[in-house]
Protein backbone atom coordinates (compact mmCIF):
# COMPACT_ATOMS: atom_id res chain seq x y z
CA UNK A 1 0.00 0.00 0.00
CA UNK A 2 2.62 2.38 1.16
CA UNK A 3 5.01 1.52 -1.78
CA UNK A 4 1.77 2.54 -4.46
CA UNK A 5 1.05 5.14 -2.88
CA UNK A 6 4.74 6.37 -2.60
CA UNK A 7 4.96 5.61 -6.67
CA UNK A 8 1.60 7.86 -7.18
CA UNK A 9 3.22 10.52 -5.41
CA UNK A 10 5.91 10.22 -7.50
CA UNK A 11 3.98 10.12 -10.78
CA UNK A 12 2.38 13.56 -9.71
CA UNK A 13 5.05 14.82 -8.50
CA UNK A 14 7.06 14.41 -12.22
CA UNK A 15 3.78 15.38 -13.87
CA UNK A 16 3.44 18.38 -11.78
CA UNK A 17 6.57 19.66 -12.05
CA UNK A 18 6.41 19.38 -15.87
CA UNK A 19 4.04 22.52 -15.82
CA UNK A 20 6.30 24.69 -13.86
CA UNK A 21 7.89 28.09 -14.84
CA UNK A 22 11.08 27.79 -16.42
CA UNK A 23 12.78 30.81 -14.32
CA UNK A 24 13.73 30.06 -10.96
CA UNK A 25 11.50 31.06 -7.99
CA UNK A 26 14.47 33.92 -6.62
CA UNK A 27 14.09 36.31 -9.53
CA UNK A 28 10.41 35.49 -10.06
CA UNK A 29 9.77 37.29 -7.02
CA UNK A 30 12.39 40.32 -7.96
CA UNK A 31 9.73 41.00 -10.84
CA UNK A 32 7.26 43.51 -10.36
CA UNK A 33 4.18 42.41 -12.13
CA UNK A 34 2.77 45.94 -12.83
CA UNK A 35 5.19 46.65 -15.04
CA UNK A 36 4.81 45.59 -18.70
CA UNK A 37 6.99 45.11 -22.01
CA UNK A 38 4.63 48.59 -23.34
CA UNK A 39 5.99 50.69 -20.10
CA UNK A 40 10.26 49.41 -20.58
CA UNK A 41 9.61 50.04 -23.92
CA UNK A 42 8.03 53.78 -23.83
CA UNK A 43 10.57 54.31 -21.55
CA UNK A 44 13.59 52.04 -20.71
CA UNK A 45 15.63 54.43 -18.15
CA UNK A 46 12.56 54.98 -15.82
CA UNK A 47 13.13 51.22 -15.11
CA UNK A 48 17.08 51.06 -15.06
CA UNK A 49 18.17 48.02 -12.61
CA UNK A 50 14.41 46.48 -12.76
CA UNK A 51 14.46 42.82 -12.95
CA UNK A 52 11.99 41.55 -16.05
CA UNK A 53 11.17 38.63 -17.52
CA UNK A 54 10.46 38.23 -21.52
CA UNK A 55 9.69 35.58 -24.44
CA UNK A 56 9.46 35.75 -27.71
CA UNK A 57 11.34 34.80 -30.91
CA UNK A 58 14.97 35.49 -31.93
CA UNK A 59 15.19 37.73 -34.78
CA UNK A 60 19.51 37.60 -34.54
CA UNK A 61 22.23 37.35 -32.60
CA UNK A 62 25.86 38.15 -32.88
CA UNK A 63 28.81 37.37 -30.51
CA UNK A 64 30.27 40.75 -29.35
CA UNK A 65 33.33 42.24 -26.88
CA UNK A 66 30.93 42.44 -24.31
CA UNK A 67 28.98 39.19 -24.82
CA UNK A 68 26.16 37.25 -26.78
CA UNK A 69 23.58 39.95 -28.18
CA UNK A 70 20.15 38.74 -28.72
CA UNK A 71 17.52 40.52 -30.72
CA UNK A 72 13.82 39.06 -29.73
CA UNK A 73 10.39 40.28 -30.73
CA UNK A 74 8.56 39.74 -27.69
CA UNK A 75 5.36 37.63 -27.70
CA UNK A 76 2.38 37.10 -25.21
CA UNK A 77 2.96 33.95 -23.14
CA UNK A 78 1.63 30.48 -22.17
CA UNK A 79 1.63 29.80 -18.22
CA UNK A 80 4.88 28.38 -18.20
CA UNK A 81 6.12 31.09 -19.86
CA UNK A 82 6.51 29.96 -23.55
CA UNK A 83 5.61 32.19 -26.20
CA UNK A 84 2.80 31.90 -27.92
CA UNK A 85 2.58 31.34 -31.50
CA UNK A 86 0.53 34.45 -32.24
CA UNK A 87 1.43 37.24 -34.85
CA UNK A 88 1.10 40.03 -32.59
CA UNK A 89 4.16 41.91 -30.63
CA UNK A 90 4.42 44.67 -28.58
CA UNK A 91 8.04 45.32 -30.54
CA UNK A 92 11.57 44.18 -29.74
CA UNK A 93 14.28 44.00 -27.01
CA UNK A 94 18.27 43.33 -26.95
CA UNK A 95 19.26 40.98 -24.33
CA UNK A 96 23.22 40.95 -23.37
CA UNK A 97 24.46 37.43 -21.96
CA UNK A 98 27.68 38.08 -20.65
CA UNK A 99 29.15 34.98 -21.22
CA UNK A 100 29.89 33.15 -24.99
CA UNK A 101 26.43 31.43 -26.27
CA UNK A 102 26.82 29.74 -29.35
CA UNK A 103 24.89 31.70 -32.43
CA UNK A 104 24.24 28.60 -33.93
CA UNK A 105 21.94 27.47 -31.12
CA UNK A 106 20.26 30.30 -30.08
CA UNK A 107 19.59 31.43 -33.87
CA UNK A 108 16.98 33.24 -35.92
CA UNK A 109 13.45 31.42 -35.05
CA UNK A 110 14.03 30.33 -31.84
CA UNK A 111 11.62 30.47 -29.02
CA UNK A 112 13.47 31.94 -25.77
CA UNK A 113 12.23 32.97 -22.17
CA UNK A 114 14.47 35.71 -20.43
CA UNK A 115 15.13 37.43 -16.63
CA UNK A 116 17.32 39.92 -16.72
CA UNK A 117 18.09 43.54 -15.32
CA UNK A 118 16.94 46.52 -17.74
CA UNK A 119 20.37 48.57 -18.43
CA UNK A 120 19.68 50.70 -20.66
CA UNK A 121 17.90 52.54 -24.22
CA UNK A 122 19.86 51.52 -27.31
CA UNK A 123 18.66 53.12 -30.23
CA UNK A 124 20.44 51.03 -33.69
CA UNK A 125 18.93 50.94 -37.31
CA UNK A 126 16.53 48.56 -38.21
CA UNK A 127 15.27 48.73 -41.73
CA UNK A 128 15.71 52.89 -42.54
CA UNK A 129 14.05 53.91 -39.00
CA UNK A 130 15.94 54.01 -36.01
CA UNK A 131 14.81 51.90 -33.31
CA UNK A 132 15.08 52.29 -29.26
CA UNK A 133 15.69 48.70 -27.69
CA UNK A 134 15.42 48.31 -24.20
CA UNK A 135 18.60 46.32 -23.21
CA UNK A 136 18.25 43.64 -20.91
CA UNK A 137 21.34 42.00 -19.25
CA UNK A 138 20.56 38.60 -18.87
CA UNK A 139 20.61 36.56 -15.59
CA UNK A 140 18.70 33.07 -16.84
CA UNK A 141 17.70 32.25 -20.02
CA UNK A 142 15.59 29.23 -21.10
CA UNK A 143 16.23 28.23 -24.88
CA UNK A 144 12.55 26.03 -25.62
CA UNK A 145 12.53 23.20 -27.72
CA UNK A 146 11.58 23.34 -30.96
CA UNK A 147 8.23 21.96 -31.83
CA UNK A 148 8.35 19.46 -34.34
CA UNK A 149 5.29 18.47 -36.63
CA UNK A 150 4.62 15.04 -37.44
CA UNK A 151 3.76 13.30 -40.67
CA UNK A 152 0.13 14.24 -40.28
CA UNK A 153 1.12 18.25 -39.86
CA UNK A 154 -0.03 18.15 -36.07
CA UNK A 155 2.49 18.98 -33.54
CA UNK A 156 0.23 16.74 -30.75
CA UNK A 157 -0.85 13.86 -32.75
CA UNK A 158 0.66 11.15 -30.70
CA UNK A 159 -2.35 12.55 -27.94
CA UNK A 160 -5.09 11.19 -30.70
CA UNK A 161 -6.18 7.48 -31.12
CA UNK A 162 -5.12 5.93 -33.84
CA UNK A 163 -8.82 5.44 -35.32
CA UNK A 164 -9.06 9.22 -34.97
CA UNK A 165 -6.16 9.66 -37.49
CA UNK A 166 -5.73 9.80 -41.27
CA UNK A 167 -7.64 8.22 -43.13
CA UNK A 168 -10.12 8.00 -40.81
CA UNK A 169 -10.03 11.48 -39.56
CA UNK A 170 -13.43 11.45 -37.77
CA UNK A 171 -15.47 8.41 -36.42
CA UNK A 172 -18.80 7.85 -36.67
CA UNK A 173 -20.76 5.95 -33.67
Amino acid sequence: MFKKMGLLSLVLGLVISGCAPVISQHLRDQVSPAVTFGDVLRDPDAYRNQMVIWSGVIVKSENTKEGTLIEVLQKATDSRGRPLDVDKSGGRFLALHSEYLDTAIYSKGREVTIAGKVLEKKVLPLGEIEYAYPLVLIKEIYLWKPMREDRWGHPYWWYYPHWWRYPYWHPYY
